[in-house]
């Protein structure tokens, strides 16, 4: 059992663009978030830990909206670093982690310091590919298969 929970979900709807906020998403099998860009089909849902944005804002003496990371989803209560090819469950859809995410000049752009800070022990968070179709919502359990 878990206390894993989908605490957010983006999309962006430009290269570049703005992350907008939704309260559920569909996930698509070898494609990622339907109505997000910037997907290719290694890296189809990013995703970063809650705890882990509030550390770089508490290191940083900062308070951003975590939108600026750019990820898709944002998970609390589970542990994202070294997971590469385990599979996690999001509400219905299953995920198969292919690795870390490394965080880009981008980053600093959004709050210098930031891109360095999120840079040890996977921090940035991890990219998935999508292995089961279906929906998403706010509050979702998460919680590792097997």
């Amino acid at each position: 059992m878990t206390d894993g929970r989908l605490e957010a979900i983006w999309l962006k709807r430009a290269h570049r663009g703005v992350m907008d906020a939704v309260e559920s998403a569909r996930l698509v099998v070898g494609q990622g978030v339907e109505g997000s860009v910037d997907r290719s089909r290694r890296r189809q849902v990013t995703l970063i830990e809650r705890e882990a944005w509030h550390r770089f804002m508490t290191d940083l003496n900062a308070n951003i909206d975590p939108a600026a990371r750019r990820a898709n989803l944002m998970v609390s209560g589970i542990s994202l670093p070294h997971t590469r090819k385990r599979i996690l469950r999001v509400g219905d859809v299953r995920l198969e982690i292919g690795g870390e995410l490394t965080p880009c000049e981008r980053m600093d752009e959004a709050l210098p310091g930031l891109r360095a800070a999120m840079v040890p022990n996977w921090g940035g968070g991890v990219f998935a590919q999508v292995l089961s179709d279906g929906v998403v919502h706010l509050g979702d359990t998460v919680d590792w298969e097997g």
